[in-house]
């Protein structure tokens, strides 16, 4: 077989990303084909199907498969992707509210899954004064981004609602957030001055965010 010269190999951080990507699709069918199975042979054939998943990501993520074995109760009982929502808190300064994400140490926007029996904008409200102590208002959708082509990494694939908000409180939180594990910091960044070590999924979000700030309303999706 030839290859090209200008092509680069895969990495192994890409290759990872492939497998945890199959394992999804497979937690996806698994879960789907559990919830649908009506006899013992397609139920068991499932089975095999969600154990296959767990230890392909199990691989990807270079995790013992007994730390990935919970996940069949919680995550992998559950089909389709997951949705998750993101505050792009600006205010009237222009300047960007960012959080330091505990388990990697990058810049990101604040938010999270979303819970049964919320919407996405109530959401967006509850994982940003969770994670900052800010309480926001959304005033318009700035798009949904998959996370597979925005450069998210997840072992899931994700579904990122993103919204405009403004602060209702001052930059300085009213509250201690609730979620302070889970971030190192908060900090207000103007658009031109971001930090330098952002969480790649959400480096493309940000100046949509910043797009549709300035007075675009056309809210970004994935063709």
């Amino acid at each position: 077989m030839t290859t090209n010269d200008n092509e680069k190999p895969p990495t192994n951080s890409t290759i990872a990303q492939q497998l945890a990507i199959w394992a999804d699709i497979l937690r996806d069918c698994s879960a789907r084909g559990l919830h649908h199975a009506n006899n013992i042979y397609d139920h068991n054939n499932y089975l095999k199907i969600q154990d296959v998943a767990l230890e392909l990501l199990a691989l990807a993520t270079d995790e013992p498969l007994t730390a990935i074995e919970p996940l069949r109760a919680t995550t992998f009982s559950r089909p389709a992707p997951f949705p998750v929502a993101d505050g792009a808190v600006i205010d009237d300064d222009g300047r960007i509210l960012l959080i330091q994400r505990a388990d990697n140490s990058l810049w990101a926007l604040p938010g999270g899954g979303l819970d049964v029996g919320e919407t996405p904008a109530q959401g967006v409200v509850r994982e940003v004064l969770e994670e900052t102590g800010v309480t926001c208002e959304p005033l318009a959708l700035v798009g949904i981004h998959d996370s597979r082509l925005c450069g998210t990494r997840s072992r899931h694939h994700l579904y990122h609602v993103l919204f405009l908000c403004r602060p209702l409180t001052h930059i300085a939180p009213i509250q201690p957030p609730s979620h302070a594990q889970e971030v190192l910091a908060t900090s207000w960044f103007s658009e031109h001055a971001l930090p330098q070590n952002i969480d790649p999924g959400h480096g493309l979000r940000i100046p949509e965010a910043f797009r549709v700030w300035r007075g675009d309303k056309q809210a970004y999706f994935d063709k």
